[in-house]
């Protein structure tokens, strides 16, 4: 499927712009909360954020895909082990749509491009990727084909899913997920009693900081990169398979 080159200039920098977004929530929660909590979904985005930003502008990959395999299995396996600690005792329903599904996904589906990833042939017929150095250039669009992808149905399997969490999560009330605030804190849900424990809040920090860590942790921002990064990533998977 040819891709014009402006549409994956929008959509890189999109992806720069989510990894700039978590950078700015990692360092507002370690200078204002006394627990960076979802600082593991932040990270998982800032990191998402790099590394499709550099599938669709080579120019930007910064890494071998070999070393985002790697990545992307250690995030795959956390959440992985977030969702079986968040689901003990709970019905399974209750599980899928509660908070660290759509990230396993995410991980998981990126983990799959980078290890399934297929380099264009001038010849007309599939190379391998495992001894380049990453995913620098593909031909996007261009004469000399574009990447592909082994195991295609996998492809179609994680974009669909990618796409059901997006109305999911479109669908659902607004709010910051895993996130709320006590006093002037952000902690998770769960460490509200440990939070409350914890003795008094800290002083209110200056204005200028207050507004940023409000934008950067706002449901808005906060679900917009999470839908960008979701349904981006299905539009790379789909144009491989």
């Amino acid at each position: 499927m040819s891709v014009p080159a402006s549409i994956l200039d929008i959509l890189g920098a999109v992806m720069l712009l989510v990894a700039e977004v978590s950078a700015g929530q990692l360092v507002v929660a370690h200078a204002w909360t006394c627990r960076g909590g979802g600082a593991d979904i932040a990270v998982s985005h800032l990191l998402m954020g790099i590394a499709m930003a550099g599938i669709l502008l080579p120019g930007l990959s910064i890494l071998p895909h070999a070393a985002w395999e790697v990545i992307f299995a250690v995030m795959t396996a956390w959440f992985l082990w977030c969702l079986w600690w968040e689901s003990r005792g709970r019905a399974a329903a209750t599980v899928a749509s509660g908070h660290y599904p759509p990230h396993l996904v995410d991980s998981a589906a990126l983990l799959y491009l980078f290890a399934a990833l297929v380099a264009p042939s001038r010849e007309g017929s599939g190379m391998s990727m495992s001894g380049t150095g990453g995913v620098s250039g593909m031909a996007w669009g261009s004469s000399g084909g574009m990447p592909t992808l082994h195991a295609s149905m996998l492809a179609l399997m994680f974009a669909l899913l990618l796409v059901a969490f997006t109305v999911h999560d479109l669908d659902r009330r607004t709010g910051v997920d895993g996130y709320f605030q006590v006093g002037r804190r952000f902690v998770r849900r769960e460490s509200a009693l440990a939070a409350a424990a914890a003795g008094p809040v800290a002083p209110r920090p200056p204005a200028a900081g207050y507004s940023a860590e409000r934008l950067l942790f706002s449901p808005a921002v906060i679900k917009g990169c999470r839908v960008a990064a979701s349904l981006i990533m299905a539009f790379i998977l789909i144009t491989m398979i």
